[in-house]
């Protein structure tokens, strides 16, 4: 029986994809077309077998065992309504699962639970991030995804994985195959994190050794991309919590375990893309840091010049006055003494300097 709370079935539309949309998508219009699959836990092993229509579905829903339905593609709906009515799936359950994009949720509902997430991943290009929706609906008896951009099979490795656990019935549970499924989508996220963070350590070093604006460019575009990915971890903080506090019935201990230990995953996922947030503060920082350093050598710079120069300017200054009384005019080596002097001078203005270390590269990497 479901029991949703008020509003727990209402469709969350973000005001835009979180991120870009995946080649594939994008080639196809945003909607890719929908295509069918099952996977039958039958006593002996699983059984994969794909479907083409929905007729299909029905003599496998007679024999009685654990189905996981998968849907790959969103682009035909009337066609995934029918064969979700197959297996009396209430159609009140499907706006949170087929419309995008959706912000990430758990929601307990009785009989039912419902997970939305985007999977997230890199294009070629490291800075643009790519996501598509991943909808998941536990039933009894029955576990359906919806993938808004497969990319070839469904989860291939966790299906690679159920058949090589032939006769262990008790890793075939819908719930623990649920779990999994979040843990997999979930888990991606760390080597982005991990990639990111890399980038991260190469501009801060280039930040402090080279300081270019295009390195700003760069850090913002990371420092978005993770802002991207802690928007969509964020509400799974509170709301796997409450699923724990529910006790729903379709979960067992396992599973139970498992989301326990993904709500630490989900902390650990969320300080994460705090930290690097603040590395991405830190390489503006080391930015201005350096900039100001070598504004500072500049200045430097002048200022030696200056305080070599102004002595020579105030010796050049007296003799260029052209007063009759000046004696040193008159003097048949004055120019040549002069230029002695002024040269003295500039000397011992270099030397003192020299001493006090103004001569030293300021910005030049210790």
């Amino acid at each position: 029986m479901l029991r949703p709370t008020p509003g727990a079935l209402n469709s969350h539309l973000l005001e835009e994809r979180p991120a870009n949309l995946p080649v594939h998508l994008y080639v196809s219009g945003g909607r890719h077309r929908s295509c069918f699959s099952a996977v039958l836990f039958e006593p002996d092993g699983l059984r994969l077998i794909s479907l083409h229509n929905p007729a299909e579905l029905l003599p496998l829903q007679a024999l009685g065992y654990p189905i996981w339905l998968r849907v790959m593609g969103l682009g035909d709906p009337g066609a995934v309504e029918a064969m979700l009515d197959i297996v009396q799936v209430p159609r009140m359950l499907l706006p949170p699962l087929l419309e995008v994009p959706q912000r990430s949720r758990v929601d307990g509902l009785g009989e039912a639970v419902i997970v939305v997430l985007h999977r997230l991943s890199f294009a070629r290009d490291p800075l643009h991030l790519l996501s598509s929706q991943v909808g998941l609906l536990l039933l009894p008896n029955l576990l359906v995804t919806f993938e808004e951009a497969p990319a070839g099979e469904s989860f291939p490795e966790l299906t690679a994985w159920l058949e090589s656990r032939v006769g262990a019935v008790e890793h075939r549970d819908l719930d623990d195959i649920l779990h999994f499924l979040v843990d997999e989508l979930l888990d991606a996220l760390f080597p982005m994190l991990e990639q990111i963070a890399n980038r991260l350590d190469d501009l801060e070093e280039a930040a402090l050794r080279d300081p270019k604006p295009k390195l700003l460019a760069r850090a913002f575009v990371h420092r978005s991309n993770l802002r991207t990915i802690r928007n969509q971890v964020w509400p799974l903080r509170h709301q796997i919590r409450v699923l724990l506090r529910q006790r729903q019935q379709l979960l067992g201990a396992d599973a139970l375990v498992g989301f326990q230990e993904m709500a630490d995953l989900v902390e650990l996922l969320f300080e994460n893309c705090e930290l690097l947030r603040h590395q991405c503060d830190a390489i503006t920082q080391a930015y201005a840091a350096s900039v100001g350093n070598r504004m500072n050598q500049v200045m430097k710079t002048l200022t030696i010049l200056t305080s070599i120069f102004a002595p020579l300017t105030f010796i050049a200054g007296i003799y260029g006055m052209n007063f009759t009384n000046m004696p040193e005019l008159r003097w048949h080596l004055g120019y040549f003494y002069c230029l002695l002097l002024m040269s003295i001078v500039g000397v011992i203005q270099t030397y003192w300097l020299w001493r006090r270390g103004w001569f030293a590269d300021w910005t030049a990497p210790r």
